[in-house]
């Protein structure tokens, strides 16, 4: 018996960026696989496990403060 991964929209903000891996047939709504804000997704993607944390992001952009050094 495979263990049964359960996910919740509780475990992301409503304004936090996520990924949609799949896509996700509503009723009212198609939701093809990319980027949203968590609050516009329907709570049936999340129960499904098709919502993911975006990673990280890395390198010389994660480092750059744009109010230090506007670019000319």
């Amino acid at each position: 018996m495979g263990i049964e991964r359960r996910m919740s929209r509780a475990m992301f903000a409503q304004t936090e960026v996520v990924e949609l891996r799949q896509m996700c047939f509503t009723p009212g709504r198609m939701f093809e696989p990319g980027k949203y804000i968590a609050g516009d997704l329907p709570d049936i993607a999340f129960e499904m496990g098709l919502v993911e944390t975006l990673p990280p992001v890395r390198g010389p952009s994660e480092e750059r403060d744009p109010q230090a050094n506007p670019p000319a």
